[in-house]
């Protein structure tokens, strides 16, 4: 698939495809993503947990920020918020859509399902910290509208990239059992005091023996290519997208949805395999980590683009949309605290992500 990604993207290039021709594109720009999240699967196997989610919400926010990038290169009244837009959307996709569906899944198999809250919480605690800094503080500065001036950007953008370089060094060096599965088959009572579930135990990881080092290389290879080939079409595809979205009647907002739910869809795939063998740990270390990814790397990342992108970047959500977020928050902490969750928690979850859903078409 990235050889045909690679080779549909030259014979595209260039062009302004028809309905047919962005159809097609379509295909392979989705089915490249999955591949591309394939082989930072198998690389991330080869390295075992937490690097694996770590590696695996790195590589879905290259693409973020790739499509924001290409999607954004027109200059025009909408690209100023695209940015924000696709990084609300993904936050509130991994903090309710994605974790909410885990959790149901999880306690629906085996009936209340058990994480490490330590991990989860630091976790919870970095994420709010980023989208409370960088996505609505800017609508209570003294700048006008809801930006940030060059300085407050610049501090938001080191900000965010020291706090999530704060959180891969606990996640993965000086408190990585915090992150780890817990057994589930120890009783936590009122607190998270399950024993993390090691590498050396059977239960780890039923995907089978690790890859050689041979077969990880390759992966990591062709992740790259995936990355190159899936930037590409995203900006044959842009027009397309937003010609679609304009021609449906729909808020230009729902682009930064779109473009979420193309690039999470395959990492919430994850989620929910790590779900059903009672791993939910891992779903909410991909859940939160790469919320986490797609604020704290994606806008330094547009921040410094923005430099050479026409118009200005808008990063403050509206009234709706910090309603939504604050709730989110809120949710997940009472969620996280305790240590286990049931289907409640789950459905509350997905009744927010559907509010997030509904209120995108119809604010």
């Amino acid at each position: 698939m990235p050889v045909i990604a690679v080779i549909a993207l030259v014979l595209a290039w260039g062009s302004k495809p028809g309905v047919g021709l962005a159809i097609v594109l379509a295909v392979v720009l989705i089915a490249t993503v999955l591949v591309a999240v394939h082989h930072a699967e198998v690389v991330a196997h080869k390295v075992g947990e937490p690097f694996g989610s770590l590696i695996l919400a790195i590589a879905v926010t290259i693409i973020e920020v790739g499509l924001i990038v290409t999607l954004s290169a027109g200059g025009d009244e909408h690209a100023a918020t695209l940015a924000r837009d696709t990084v609300f959307s993904a936050f509130m996709i991994t903090t309710t859509g994605l974790i909410g569906l885990s959790i149901l899944i999880g306690a629906m198999k085996f009936g209340t399902v058990r994480f490490n809250s330590e991990g989860s919480g630091a976790a919870l605690a970095t994420l709010s910290t980023l989208a409370v800094l960088c996505l609505v503080l800017p609508d209570f500065t003294e700048t006008s509208g809801p930006r940030f001036s060059p300085s407050q950007l610049a501090f938001a953008a080191i900000a965010s990239l020291l706090l999530y370089g704060l959180f891969v060094v606990t996640q993965t060096i000086s408190h990585r059992r915090f992150f780890l599965p817990v057994d589930p088959d120890i009783e936590t009572g009122a607190g998270p005091i399950a024993e993390p579930v090691t590498e050396d135990d059977d239960e780890v990881d039923e995907h089978g023996e690790p890859p050689t080092l041979g077969a990880t290389l390759a992966s990591l290879g062709l992740l790259l290519v995936s990355l190159v080939a899936v930037v590409g079409l995203a900006k044959l595809e842009s027009p397309s997208i937003e010609g679609g979205v304009v021609a449906l009647g729909l808020p230009e907002s729902v682009v930064g949805v779109v473009i979420a739910l193309v690039i999470l869809l395959p990492e919430s795939i994850s989620a929910v395999r790590a779900a059903q063998r009672n791993h939910i740990q891992t779903s909410l270390n991909l859940g939160l980590g790469s919320a986490m990814a797609s604020i704290g790397l994606t806008i330094p990342a547009v921040a410094v683009a923005s430099i050479w992108m026409p118009g200005q970047l808008v990063l403050g959500l509206g009234d709706t949309q910090i309603v939504l977020l604050a709730l989110s928050i809120v949710v997940s902490i009472l969620t996280v605290v305790p240590g286990r969750a049931t289907k409640l928690q789950g459905g509350v979850h997905l009744v927010i992500f559907a509010a997030f859903l509904f209120l995108s078409v119809s604010p």
